[in-house]
C-alpha cells in the first residue's frame, strides 16, 4: 500500500508565513513526509479561482500555475503526482458542483464541447510542461455528479442523471488516455459507508466508462466507522474487481479553536457540535492522541483489506493572518455567503496550531515491513 498527501494549499500557506517544526527544529513538511515513505502528492486544480476583478478565491488559489508549481517541487522531492480536477472555478464536493463561469448558458453540445477542450487543453499543458500524472481523477467526490445542473445526479434510489453524467465522464476519460496512457484514472465519491449508493453508481458507470480505480473519502464524522467503510470496499472489490484508493482521509486532533474570540460566525468544521449534530460514530477521541489511534488502526486494516493508497487531505493547511477556506468572492461564487472565511480545517492537520508536529506524524508513514 502506498500513502499520499494532498498540500495543494502549500504556497499560499507558505506566502501567509506558515512555518512547521518537529523536535523543536523547523523542518520541511514535504520533505518529512518523503521521509516517512510517503510517495504521492495530490493536487487539485480550479479552472479559474478568480472573480472578474481577478480578485483570488483563496483555499489555496489552486489554478493550473500552482498545480505545475507544486507538482514540479513535489517531483524534484520524490513524489508521483494525482491529478485532481474539479472541472469548476472552486471547491466541489457532493453539495457543490458548480458550473464554470461562462459555461451555463451554454446548449448541451457546446457544453460538452468546451468540457473536451478544457480538459483536452488541461493535460496537454501539463504534458508540455513536464509533468505525467501517475493517477488523474475524473472529478471530485462526484457521487452527486459534476457540471450542475447539467450532469447532477439526484433524487431517491434509483437515482436519475447518470446518463448525462456518463456523456461528461467520457470525455475526461477519452482525452486523459490519450495524453497520458500510462495514467490510471480514479473515479472519487464520499459517503464511503454506503454500499447502496456506491453499487447504484458503479453499476451505472462502469459498463460505460473506461477508468482504473474507485477512489473514496472517508471522514468518520460523515462516513461512520471502519467496519462500516471495509465492508462496503470488501464488496466493491468482489462486485466490481477494481482498485481502491482511499484518495481523501483526515481526523481531527482537537475540539478546542485557534480563535478564543471569534471575530466573525465562521467556526472549524469538525466542532463537537457538528459531531453531536451527525450523530457521529467516534471510535477514537479527537485528541493528538486519538488522532494517532486513528492512523495505527486504520492503516493496517486498509491493507489488510486491499486498499492500494492512502492520501491525507491538508495536513498542512495551519491557521495563519490570511490562510483562508474562501475569500468574500469565492463565498459569492459558490453562493455560501454565510459565515465567516478563515481556515476551518485547521484541526485536522498533522500539526498543530502553532505548526508543531503531532504524534499522529509518525503514525503516517512506510515502513520496511509495509505501513506502519
Amino acid at each position: 500500500m502506498i500513502l499520499g498527501v494532498d498540500t495543494s494549499t502549500y504556497f499560499e500557506s507558505k506566502k501567509f508565513g506558515s512555518r512547521y517544526f518537529k523536535n523543536g527544529q523547523e523542518v520541511e513538511p514535504l520533505d518529512i513526509f518523503r521521509d516517512n515513505g510517503v510517495s504521492l502528492m495530490r493536487i487539485r486544480v480550479w479552472k479559474n479561482p478568480y472573480d472578474e476583478n481577478g480578485k483570488p478565491y483563496l483555499g489555496g488559489t489552486c489554478d493550473y500555475a500552482n498545480y505545475i508549481k507544486l507538482a514540479k517541487l513535489a517531483i524534484s522531492k520524490g513524489y508521483k503526482i494525482v491529478l485532481d480536477p474539479h472541472f469548476s472555478d472552486f471547491w466541489c464536493d457532493p453539495h457543490k458542483q458548480m458550473m464554470p463561469k461562462g459555461w451555463e448558458s451554454l446548449s448541451e453540445n457546446e457544453l460538452l464541447s468546451a468540457l473536451e477542450e478544457y480538459a483536452h487543453k488541461l493535460f496537454v499543458d501539463s504534458k508540455n510542461d513536464g509533468v505525467y500524472p501517475s493517477y488523474i481523477q475524473l472529478g471530485n467526490e462526484i457521487t452527486s455528479g459534476t457540471l450542475w445542473p447539467y450532469a447532477k445526479v439526484d433524487g431517491d434510489l434509483p437515482r436519475q442523471g447518470y446518463d448525462k453524467l456518463i456523456k461528461v465522464l467520457k470525455i475526461i476519460s477519452k482525452e486523459a488516455r490519450d495524453i497520458f496512457p500510462e495514467a490510471k484514472l480514479i473515479i472519487h465519491l464520499e459517503r464511503s459507508f454506503d454500499n447502496a449508493i456506491y453499487r447504484e453508481f458503479f453499476d451505472n458507470v462502469i459498463p460505460e466508462v473506461d477508468f482504473d480505480i474507485i477512489g473514496m473519502s472517508y471522514y468518520p464524522y460523515w462516513h461512520k466507522t471502519m467496519k462500516h467503510l471495509f465492508a462496503n470496499v470488501d464488496d466493491l472489490k468482489k462486485r466490481y474487481s477494481k482498485e481502491i484508493m482511499i484518495v481523501e482521509v483526515g481526523y481531527g486532533f482537537t475540539l478546542e479553536d485557534y480563535v478564543k474570540e471569534a471575530l466573525d460566525d465562521s467556526s472549524l468544521v469538525i466542532t463537537q457540535d457538528m459531531i453531536n449534530s451527525n450523530d457521529a460514530k467516534i471510535e477514537f477521541p479527537l485528541t493528538p492522541e486519538g488522532q494517532k489511534a486513528f492512523l495505527d488502526t486504520l492503516l493496517p486494516l486498509a491493507e489488510a483489506h486491499g486498499i492500494s493508497g492512502i492520501i491525507y487531505w491538508e495536513p498542512i493547511w495551519i491557521p495563519g493572518e490570511g490562510i483562508c477556506w474562501a475569500s468574500k468572492e469565492g463565498q459569492k461564487y459558490i453562493n455560501e455567503l454565510k459565515g465567516g472565511t478563515r481556515n476551518e480545517w485547521a484541526n485536522q492537520c498533522l500539526f498543530d496550531y502553532s505548526g508543531n508536529a503531532l504524534p499522529a506524524l509518525d503514525s503516517f508513514k512506510i515502513t520496511k515491513e509495509g505501513t506502519k
